[in-house]
């Protein structure tokens, strides 16, 4: 259930003649253009709207349709808005059901959103936030604390979960060769990177490398981040190292090395009629590099097509998803158990298994709270470090 109420198609109509961007003041733009040439205002909308992340400003744009089509049908007034009629909003919504009318139709976290869309809005548009008044917080604690609940959390993919996946991989050879090797890169990469769906989807041919370990001569994949969700503006110039793998199967640099060359494949035509061949050796020594690094920010996981065409736009955050719970599925695992965070979660709890320090783990998953990483020992080693033990019982 996407909006509270179905919005009314003038509201609707209205909204589509905003920028992409609801946190742009269309108002301002206008006189930016009024002033200076058009590709100089063109270039201040364009950089306007890279401020913010798509899933950030796509969750907010929607968010606002909602609070917008409530205004029009109640006929109060949107922006700015007045600080009862957004708790009035959120109330409503927070006494919403799904359309199976059993579950809620909003979790508090989605309603804080919807809040934080509001007073988004109104800060582009110089407006004081509706958001900060007392009865706005008040309403919004009342909802956290009826509605307390275990945040339902998805499965972690663990290295056997990891393995029946891979299992389920289509069988060589044409149209299933595409979507097979750049399924199985995304799975090791994902896994053994401890990255984010948004991470895996926004990487391009010229954020990866491989090099060769100084201390075992063996190869390793470096992928730079180029930006993260702690790290929106790529300042910190995150990256993760991923070692070559024991087995060729279960190798990310292995998977890499099969993927980039195909991917080096000039045409549909002769992809199709290419001669694939499958191996169980290690395929990464010597492996010197793809010449599609080349600065032209090719994506490295495109969208690939049930005929074998691969796409030049990248598959999206949804779609690792998507591939995630696709594979569980056949794998005979319950498809709704997992997300795209189970593979960044299944890192952490499997290198908690392994042994592997706090720091370790945060080193390579690029986390700056500790307390996220011991969620994730807790859940793998219950009984390590506990007192319970020692009671005797």
């Amino acid at each position: 259930m996407g909006e509270l109420i179905p919005l009314p198609e003038p509201v609707r109509v209205a909204l589509g003649d905003r920028p992409r961007s609801v946190l742009i003041d269309s108002a301002a733009l206008a006189q930016v253009r009024a002033r200076f040439a058009d590709a100089q205002a063109e270039a201040l909308a364009k950089y306007l709207e890279e401020s913010q992340s798509p899933n950030t400003l796509r969750a907010y744009r929607a968010d606002w349709i909602g609070w917008a089509g409530w205004c029009a049908r109640e006929e109060r007034q949107a922006l700015p808005a007045d600080p009862l009629d957004v708790a009035v909003y959120l109330a409503a919504a927070a006494e919403a059901r799904a359309d199976d009318g059993a579950r809620w139709a909003f979790a508090p976290s989605t309603l804080e959103r919807k809040a934080a869309a509001i007073a988004a809005v109104h800060a582009a548009n110089g407006l004081p936030s509706p958001t900060r008044s007392d009865v706005v917080r008040l309403t919004l604690r009342g909802i956290r604390r009826s509605r307390r609940a275990q945040p339902k959390r998805k499965r972690p993919v663990l290295l056997h979960t990891l393995t029946e996946l891979l299992a389920q991989l289509p069988e060589p050879g044409w149209p299933t060769e595409p979507a097979r090797r750049r399924d199985a890169l995304v799975l090791l990469i994902g896994f053994a990177g401890a990255l984010r769906r948004s991470e895996l989807a926004t990487i391009c041919l010229d954020d990866v490398d491989v090099q060769t370990d100084p201390g075992t001569g063996e190869p390793v994949l470096i992928i730079r981040l180029p930006v993260t969700k702690t790290d929106p503006t790529g300042v910190r110039q995150q990256q993760v190292a991923l070692p070559r793998g024991q087995r060729p199967d279960t190798c990310p640099v292995c998977a890499y090395v099969a993927w980039t060359e195909l991917l080096e494949i000039p045409t549909h035509e002769q992809l199709r009629s290419h001669a694939f061949t499958t191996t169980k050796v290690h395929r990464c020594h010597g492996f010197q590099g793809t010449a599609l690094s080349d600065g032209t920010g090719r994506p490295l996981f495109p969208s690939v097509s049930k005929h074998g065409r691969i796409s030049a736009k990248a598959m999206s955050g949804r779609a690792v998803a998507e591939l995630v719970k696709r594979y569980a599925a056949k794998a005979g695992l319950d498809p709704q158990l997992f997300s795209g965070h189970s593979l960044r979660a299944g890192f952490a709890t499997q290198a908690a298994l392994g042994g592997a320090s706090d720091r370790e783990i945060m080193r390579q998953g690029r986390w700056a709270n500790p307390r996220t990483v011991h969620r994730y020992i807790r859940i793998a080693t219950p009984l390590e470090d506990n007192a319970v033990t020692k009671l005797g019982l």
